[in-house]
């Protein structure tokens, strides 16, 4: 039988049951690798409910070093009756699928192009433990333990993980190390190990780290100075707000009084959550709200009133799959569009797109000087992908001499030596972004009340349609300046006939298809849209290229929809590759649908340049 042969490159997924505890030590398993050296991606694959129904949990490993989705599983372990039969269809023909034994198979579901190795889990904890609880948790332990032998796993680097996990209880080491002595002593003594697919030590990883988009993103924000979180619980935003909860808890009490320098607010609602950020923030705070599609929903009306009253917001929103409650533990890039035009009216919102958790990170910490500079919400666009699973991330790094940027805030003296009156809405400089004080700057200069309503230059309430007309004129004019504020895109290649338009997750998968269709000689450059507005780098990037495709990860290609409002091109020269399985998209299908168009030969003239002739 054809045996998959691989060291340091294969995909595994592991199949269990929800609430049983797997999660653990499943990433028990990846930690493994990633402490011997491997680059790997893990990704966690569970139902919205809390326990009962199927999960599945997902590790890449990567000589090389591509960390998205490859697409095809060469090892599943399957411990879950229920998802067998569909388990087993995943499988790579040569691949192996481990399961447990302690039942016959069904001869129905098996297959002869894969190899099967059947490990009894059941029995040997039915034999070993008594509490029904440590059956259930230490079977997930066992097979880990058995995975070591059978792929040649460094056993003291598992031991040592387990030491690290249970530091400060102790008593729980040893049984834990004996299932895993369990699982690796029969995996030896019933199967020849290493199989066709084993690991080897490398230095691949180097300074990299493991850590999930949410935490890195809870640390840009204590960083960029916030000290005040109001929000709402959704999936999958909430540690967001517990990874800032537990930093402040660290680093937002004071040294002397031990009082704490923070808030952090649970709302009744979305809505409320937003409006305590807005007042926060109108008041001089840092302040930011995370949640996902349905918060955004709700948030919408006063988005727009943040924008309109020029109120710095900060919004982290971890998008999932929609509409409505849609899969909350499914991952999407849907909201662009809603974000991208947040509110009624003629509204454009300042968005911030990360691909790692060191920019989910660094453009959290961004988005707050970069809204108080524009006066502006900001919003970032992660996803459940980045924000839930570990990834592995360059170290998350910190200038001890930065400086915030508050923006055009004027001081008390400021305040007092202006011999004009003070218009909170009059465009000084020129760039469409007025000066603004904080509450309480000065006893009667500067402060100001503003609502929803059209105001003048001096924020009275006006429906002079000449004055409305000049303020959204100068909002504007502020758009223009933000393009040259936000994060520039960043472009890889250039001079060739076809590119690629990513963002967000997308890009891991996308620059590992780039890599392989130039081994099948199909050179193509990419640019990685960081935010919207976009600026001349994404218009010239369309110019330039005979054949562009956007890559995304929604039905209704958003991104491309975006693109075609905002740099005034035809939609016939942007071809869309689409996701929205709820899973990250796969390098395979990426590569697959580039190299259908391109060696069809359909896609001239898709594109035509200024002045090219017919």
């Amino acid at each position: 039988m054809n045996r998959i042969q691989a060291v340091n490159d294969f995909v595994i997924k592991f199949a269990n049951v929800n609430g049983t505890g797997s999660a653990s030590a499943n990433n028990m398993f990846a930690k493994a690798l990633f402490r011997m050296g491997l680059p790997v991606s893990p990704k966690n694959i569970f139902p919205s409910n809390i326990q009962g129904l199927p999960t599945w949990f997902e590790v890449r490993v990567s000589d090389k070093g591509y960390l998205g989705r490859r697409g095809g599983v060469d090892i599943m372990v399957c411990v879950n009756p229920q998802s067998m039969a569909k388990d087993i269809r995943e499988v790579e023909s040569g691949g192996y699928f481990l399961y447990d034994s302690s039942k016959p198979m069904d001869l129905r579901m098996v297959r002869n192009d894969i190899n099967i190795i059947g490990v009894p889990l059941t029995d040997i904890c039915t034999r070993e433990y008594a509490d029904p609880r440590q059956r259930q948790l230490f079977r997930n332990i066992i097979y880990v333990g058995a995975l070591a032998a059978l792929l040649d796993i460094e056993f003291d680097v598992l031991t040592g993980i387990v030491s690290d996990q249970f530091r400060g209880k102790e008593k729980l080491v040893v049984p834990n190390v004996h299932a895993l002595e369990l699982g690796y002593h029969y995996a030896r003594e019933n199967y020849e190990c290493p199989i066709g697919i084993r690991v080897e030590r490398r230095d691949a990883v180097g300074d990299k780290i493991l850590i999930d988009g949410n935490t890195a993103a809870s640390l840009g924000a204590i960083y960029g100075g916030a000290t005040v979180a109001a929000w709402y619980p959704i999936t999958p935003s909430t540690s967001v707000v517990d990874g800032f909860d537990k930093y402040c808890k660290r680093l937002r009490i004071d040294p002397g009084s031990g009082d704490k320098n923070y808030a952090i607010v649970q709302a009744e609602d979305e809505l409320a959550a937003i409006g305590m950020v807005i007042g926060a923030s109108w008041n001089g705070a840092r302040a930011f709200t995370a949640t996902s599609g349905p918060g955004i929903s709700l948030m919408s009306e006063f988005l727009g009133l943040a924008y309109f009253a020029e109120i710095p917001t900060v919004l982290i929103d971890v998008q999932r799959a929609g509409p409505s409650t849609g899969m909350p533990t499914r991952t999407q890039q849907s909201d662009v569009l809603a974000c991208a035009y947040a509110s009624h009216g003629d509204t454009k919102q300042v968005l911030l797109f990360p691909s790692t958790p060191k920019e989910c990170f660094d453009m959290t910490a961004e988005a707050f000087d970069l809204a108080e500079t524009l006066q502006t919400p900001v919003i970032m666009l992660t996803d459940l992908d980045l924000g839930m699973n570990d990834n592995m991330s360059e170290p998350l790094s910190w200038e001890d001499g930065r400086q915030y940027k508050r923006g055009k805030v004027l001081s008390e003296e400021q305040l007092e030596n202006m011999g004009e009156r003070f218009g909170r809405y009059l465009d000084v400089d020129g760039d469409g972004i007025p000066y603004r004080t904080y509450p309480g700057t000065h006893p009667t200069k500067g402060a100001f009340f503003t609502r929803g309503t059209s105001r003048d230059e001096y924020a009275v309430y006006t429906e002079d349609g000449s004055e409305y007309e000049r303020n959204m004129q100068r909002l504007l004019k502020k758009w223009e300046t933000a393009k040259d504020a936000v994060p520039a895109p960043e472009q890889i290649g250039s001079g060739n006939a076809v590119g690629v338009i990513h963002f967000g997750t997308s890009a891991d998968s996308t620059m590992e298809a780039i890599d392989y269709l130039a081994e099948e000689g199909i050179k193509v450059d990419s640019l990685r849209v960081r935010a919207f507005p976009f600026n001349k780098d994404v218009e010239d990037f369309i110019e330039n290229h005979d054949t562009v495709f956007v890559i995304e990860q929604n039905r209704d290609a958003q991104m491309k929809t975006l693109l075609v409002n905002e740099c005034e091109v035809s939609p016939k020269d942007l071809i869309s590759i689409l996701n929205y399985d709820g899973m990250p998209i796969t390098a395979r299908k990426i590569r697959e649908r580039i190299n259908a168009v391109v060696r069809g030969d359909n896609v001239t003239p898709l594109h035509k340049k200024a002045g090219s002739k017919e």
